[in-house]
């Protein structure tokens, strides 16, 4: 039940607004966000094509690049530049994938946005409910968004009924690190993999 909220989130997550944010207060731009990704869904267009859509919108408001590298904890202090670069790609294509392919199997997802709390000037956490139904109990969804740059908010991390995804992730990588002596390489492989299926 957990991974399929963690999904269902990431997913979401990965919906946002557009990349035209003025200086936009974090609970306005978690909320539009979940807006926008309910219009997608609602679409009466192919699953390839909310994928696709989905994927943009992602792109534009998920700071991918900083999740990837904070799922790879300490050992991304000890990669060269050639590493780095590599591991966003993969990273990102791994990202992308894993949240599209399920996102577009939901459609109208009813998130409420309820309270933000400023931790500091870069972080505000935004505190939502995705509504229960029938099919679904009610879900606590905190968003952890990057405010640094006003002007461009971004997700940084959805904590689910207290789950972070982002931790869960480095989690899992650190665990195929550790079953491969540190070897950088069998991550690598298994990002790969994955975004081939």
């Amino acid at each position: 039940m957990k991974k399929f909220f963690s999904f269902f989130v990431a997913i979401v997550v990965l919906l946002s607004i557009s990349n035209n944010a003025f200086s936009i207060s974090p609970d306005v731009f978690i909320q539009s966000t979940v807006n926008r990704a309910s219009q997608i869904l609602s679409l009466d267009i192919s699953k390839d094509e909310k994928i696709s859509k989905l994927k943009i919108i992602a792109k534009e408001t998920v700071d991918i690049k900083g999740v990837g590298f904070y799922s790879l904890g300490p050992v991304r202090k000890v990669l060269n530049d050639e590493q780095k670069s590599n591991y966003s790609k993969l990273f990102e294509n791994y990202f992308l994938k894993s949240f599209s392919s399920r996102l577009a199997e939901y459609t109208n997802p009813e998130i409420e946005v309820k309270s933000k709390e400023v931790l500091n000037k870069n972080y505000t956490i935004v505190k939502s409910i995705l509504i229960g139904t029938a099919e679904r109990p009610e879900v606590k969804i905190d968003w952890r968004v990057y405010t640094k740059y006003p002007d461009n908010p971004l997700i940084r991390d959805l904590i689910i009924e207290g789950l972070s995804l982002a931790r869960t992730q480095k989690e899992e990588f650190s665990s195929i690190l550790n079953s491969n002596n540190g070897d950088i390489n069998a991550l690598f492989k298994t990002l790969e993999e994955f975004s081939k299926k």
